[in-house]
């Protein structure tokens, strides 16, 4: 669930429900861009930032333990072009951990190459949005997301 305008008693009423937004991205433009848009359309829920696929990996598995194995809902925006671990990697990665592999992947990349799209959705990505213009990209998927996150039920 997406939280638009709610007051933080509200927030912590509802805490186990609400999915936390994981940018999983190194460019800090692009990380900039999503939180202005989450801003705009006054989203609300708590936002996280991975600077690769490792540091990402590690919130998640942080957030699993802390629920007593159970990873609580997780909307995770991830882009392919990164050091240490990158997008593709991150994917393997997940869909191989029985406490991940339901996660919710939308992929944000500068690539629109037909082998990253395969790919991608070979390891089972909700979406996949190419970056043209960052902020407004992300204004837009994030309006989708919202839509989405109303009418389906996030793996908790």
């Amino acid at each position: 669930m997406i939280l638009r305008n709610k007051t933080v008693s509200q927030m912590e009423q509802n805490s186990t429900k609400e999915a936390t937004f994981l940018l999983v991205d190194d460019d800090d433009i692009s990380i900039m861009a999503m939180k202005r848009a989450l801003k705009k359309l006054k989203i609300v829920n708590r936002v996280r930032v991975a600077k690769d696929g490792q540091d990402a990996l590690e919130i998640l598995n942080d957030a699993a333990e802390a629920a007593e194995g159970r990873l609580p809902p997780f909307i995770v925006t991830l882009d392919l072009n990164m050091p240490r671990m990158n997008g593709l990697e991150f994917l393997e990665a997940v869909r191989a951990d029985p406490r991940l592999h339901r996660l919710v992947v939308f992929v944000f990349t500068t690539s629109d190459m037909p082998d990253d799209i395969q790919s991608a959705y070979s390891r089972n990505v909700a979406g996949y949005l190419v970056k043209d213009n960052p902020r407004e990209t992300f204004a837009r998927a994030l309006d989708m997301l919202e839509s989405y996150s109303r009418i389906v039920e996030l793996p908790a």
